[in-house]
């Protein structure tokens, strides 16, 4: 099967890739996201997840077929979500111990010898490397395709023992918050002279009135409250124009001062870190994080509906909450300030996500 490969009219240049963090990490996604992922064409070896180049990863899963060669452990490996071939290399020093065992050892006279310690190391440094099927594997390293098939070329892979599963559920409980967090957000790479990323007055504004938010607690506002701290934003406009230069026509600074506070404003309630509850010619703004009565009412949903047999099992999901949330508390409530709601109830552990997009309560 041919791997599907980027389209290179949306396909970022390579000299930006570096501006994305996501690119110098090792990414934990799923293995279902790994094999559909798009390869580049324009470095053979780099794959794009949601436009963010990617060549390593991270995965945790359970060996479901293995084999072994002279120079390498061929381990298949599934997360649950598919399947993926992970080719892993012995290096010197384990081909070394297979030879020096099959040759015997001279035991030891008794007391503390450093060659029988160092030489028990590294047996058990080959005992977390050669894995059965059903143990559970670790395992990073850049991604290839080879012989049409995509498989993870490992750099480091160890045995996990996990006998109460406490590794597994804190890794489920992590990856989705990434995938949340940063997998799913596509970046926007905009380049300017220098080859950074330009930061626009837009962005400078949000961050002016997201600060203003950490540092005064506020859990209401209305425009007028936050737009004296745009106002060193807007350019000076000089009082007079000179003689020989004809006056230029444009929107005066109160005017720009009033549409970068609609934009800014329009950006937080996009990300939903503030929502309006009552559309009405009075602008008020709730902070969504600082809204007690908003995460009561979705605590609230969620522990009742929990209780119906539908959603005993696996918790009520994040669609089905916005639903009720939007018919008990607000129509304006958005999927984006549902889930800082929800991630802060998380923290507390008010809530928990049983599995991608479903919550319910302890």
């Amino acid at each position: 099967m041919q791997a599907p490969t980027m389209d290179p009219a949306e396909e970022p240049p390579s000299m930006l890739w570096g501006l994305d963090p996501i690119f110098s990490a090792f990414a934990r996604l799923y293995v279902r996201d790994i094999l559909q992922m798009t390869e580049s064409t324009q470095v053979p070896g780099i794959y794009f997840y949601n436009s963010h180049p990617i060549y390593k990863v991270d995965v945790l899963g359970t060996v479901v077929y293995q084999r072994e060669r002279e120079d390498f452990f061929c381990y298949g490996v599934d997360d649950g979500t598919g399947v993926i071939n992970c080719l892993c290399w012995k290096n010197d020093v384990f081909k070394e111990e297979e030879n020096s065992s099959k040759s015997g050892v001279k035991p030891s006279d008794g007391g503390f010898n450093p060659v029988s310690e160092l030489k028990k190391l590294r047996q058990a440094q080959q005992s977390r490397c050669r894995l059965e099927i059903g143990e559970l594997l670790r395992v990073r390293g850049p991604v290839k395709t080879s012989r049409q098939q995509r498989e993870i070329m490992a750099s480091c892979f160890y045995k996990v023992n996990d006998p109460v599963m406490a590794v597994q559920i804190a890794w489920m409980m992590e990856v989705p918050q990434l995938y949340r967090q940063c997998y799913d957000k596509p970046l926007e790479l905009q380049p300017t002279a220098t080859g950074e990323s330009a930061v626009s007055s837009i962005g400078k504004a949000t961050n002016i009135i997201k600060d203003f938010f950490k540092q005064k607690s506020v859990s209401r506002f209305r425009p007028y409250d936050v737009q004296d701290l745009l106002q060193p934003l807007i350019p000076r406009q000089p009082q007079t124009a000179p003689a020989d230069q004809e006056p230029v026509a444009g929107p005066s600074a109160c005017q720009q001062l009033r549409q970068l506070l609609k934009d800014a404003l329009k950006i937080l309630q996009d990300e939903g870190i503030v929502y309006r509850k009552v559309k009405s010619q009075d602008e008020l703004y709730h902070v969504t994080a600082q809204d007690k009565d908003l995460l009561i009412a979705v605590k609230d949903i969620i522990r009742e509906d929990c209780k119906r047999e539908k959603y005993a099992e696996k918790g009520c999901h994040i669609l089905h909450i916005l639903s009720a949330v939007r018919q008990r508390y607000s129509l304006n409530v958005s999927r984006a300030a549902l889930e800082l709601v929800l991630k802060s109830l998380e923290c507390n552990s008010d809530v928990v996500s049983t599995s991608d997009s479903h919550y319910t309560v302890f």
